[in-house]
């Protein structure tokens, strides 16, 4: 347990991780990952490249030290990080790597004279009781999942049953376990995590669910990202009948049960577990707001199977907003997603649920737009593709 005086010294790092935080993060993920290949598989190299994950490190080690006097305060980022954790499969044993490589880069980053012994070992019982906090959550999660109907624990063969070009970018997986058992249902939102091998080289991901649980199979909707390792190999290798390992499905963000009007706003592959969520409330009679941005009709998936619903269901809106649009496409405005749109698409009474999805600097926007609008901010829900962080960062 920490004293006062290791209280004291993890205060008194708050401003150098203000201002140094992202170099001391980048120093520990290039050590760590060079010298301890088990973990890579645990890490998206394209979030290493674009900064992504040591910014949210940096983000997440800096609020815990701001936080140290009332840990409860982390509640909505430890329960991310777990569910994000737990998708994965992180384990107890994973941790003492972590520790020891965050720990040396405090050291070499911040300098002895700055990193003192008396600063390390307050930095060294802190992690622990973080990382106690984690690994007790996840194994609440594993177990959870392992004994609900249909659940397991780790990973689980599966086999592509159908896979459907959705768009130019986007191709749908419909996977169905090898066993022939039936399937952990899941909510509206969530995500599942899949391992794979590619050229001798364990890999893992998460994506997210695009249809709602039926017990049979789930489907996951992939784009193909410019120099995507995973998302590429899925849409060229990968074929009808080939198998993958999947991981049970996860994920804090979901669709809660409201009877105020629910806007669902998503650009690009964030629409996916956006269709989950609309499959789940289409019957509920509810007002349904789907507002989706894409650069273009060819890259626009899901129209219309979105299109359908609307037609069956009167009190769901549809609104399409293109930003380069072809010269036959049919948008109902073109650039990008204004506060004036959202003014004219979401309902007048503003009580109501949004969520949205979608590349971080867009949901950065939709956010602002929605606390100019008067949506409570505690009814505006959104969630990360990448390493957890905070729109504000």
């Amino acid at each position: 347990m920490l004293t006062t005086t290791q209280r004291d010294l993890i205060k008194a790092t708050v401003p150098l991780l203000e201002s140094g935080g992202e170099a001391l993060t980048t120093h520990f993920y290039r050590m760590m990952l060079s010298e301890f290949p088990q973990v890579r598989p645990l890490f998206n190299q394209a979030h290493q490249a674009s900064g992504d994950q040591p910014r949210a490190l940096a983000n997440g080690v800096l609020m815990y030290a701001r936080h140290i006097d009332r840990l409860e305060a982390l509640g909505p980022l430890v329960k991310q990080v777990v569910n994000k954790h737990v998708a994965l499969q992180i384990l107890p044993e994973h941790y003492p790597i972590v520790g020891g490589c965050l720990l040396r880069a405090i050291r070499e980053v911040l300098g002895a004279e700055v990193a003192t012994d008396a600063v390390i070992d307050a930095w060294a019982v802190a992690y622990q009781q973080l990382a106690d906090i984690f690994i007790g959550a996840e194994e609440q999660l594993y177990q959870q999942n392992a004994a609900a109907p249909g659940g397991w624990r780790g990973a689980r063969r599966f086999r592509v049953a159908r896979k459907v070009g959705e768009s130019d970018e986007i191709t749908s997986f419909h996977l169905v376990p090898v066993d022939g058992g039936p399937l952990l249902d899941y909510l509206p939102g969530q995500y599942i995590g899949m391992r794979l091998l590619l050229d001798g080289e364990e890999v893992r991901r998460n994506y997210s669910l695009s249809a709602l649980a039926n017990g049979r199979e789930y489907r996951i909707s992939v784009k193909r990202e410019v120099g995507g390792r995973v998302s590429n190999h899925l849409h060229d290798n990968v074929r009808e009948g080939d198998e993958l390992d999947l991981f049970p499905p996860a994920g804090d963000f979901s669709l809660s049960e409201s009877d105020k009007p629910l806007a669902l706003i998503t650009a690009g592959v964030g629409i996916t577990p956006a269709l989950a969520m609309l499959d789940a409330a289409r019957h509920s009679g509810r007002p349904i707001h789907f507002i989706h941005c894409a650069r273009n009709a060819d890259v626009h998936a899901f129209r219309d199977w979105v299109d359908a619903q609307v037609a069956e269901h009167p009190q769901i809106r549809h609104y399409v907003c293109y930003s380069e649009p072809g010269a036959a496409d049919q948008a109902d405005a073109t650039g990008y997603l204004s506060q004036e749109l959202l003014e004219q698409w979401l309902p007048a009474e503003r009580d109501l649920d949004a969520y949205f999805l979608g590349p971080k600097p867009f949901m950065a926007q939709v956010k602002r737009h929605l606390q100019a609008l008067g949506v409570p901010d505690e009814q505006s829900r959104y969630e990360f593709f990448g390493p957890a962080s905070a729109l504000d960062s």
